[in-house]
């Protein structure tokens, strides 16, 4: 997968979550960034990688998206390194470090 593909579904999950306020709340605290912040850092691509990591920290969410989209839940792992390679490890984590 390329970096284009990968950035493309990223961007589709993050619109995906934006519809699912809970789960967004609980993204944006971890992010450590506000829903005012959101449009700026989606066009990082270390947070677009925490995107990914988030929906595969989120088993329940990564199912109903990748059943929404008709992708594999394996999709967002292989967009994830995609993204990795393409831009460096400025990986997102959720223990804040």
């Amino acid at each position: 997968m390329g970096s284009e593909e990968a950035e493309a579904i990223a961007t589709d999950a993050l619109g995906y979550l934006a519809s699912d306020m809970e789960h967004l709340g609980r993204f944006l605290a971890l992010a450590g960034i506000g829903p005012a912040d959101l449009r700026d850092a989606a066009g990082e691509p270390g947070f677009l990688i925490g995107v990914l990591e988030f929906y595969m920290g989120h088993e329940a969410l990564l199912l109903a998206f990748c059943e929404a989209r008709g992708l594999r839940p394996t999709t967002i792992a292989t967009a994830r390194h995609a993204l990795d390679t393409a831009h460096g490890d400025g990986a997102f984590a959720e223990n804040g470090e």
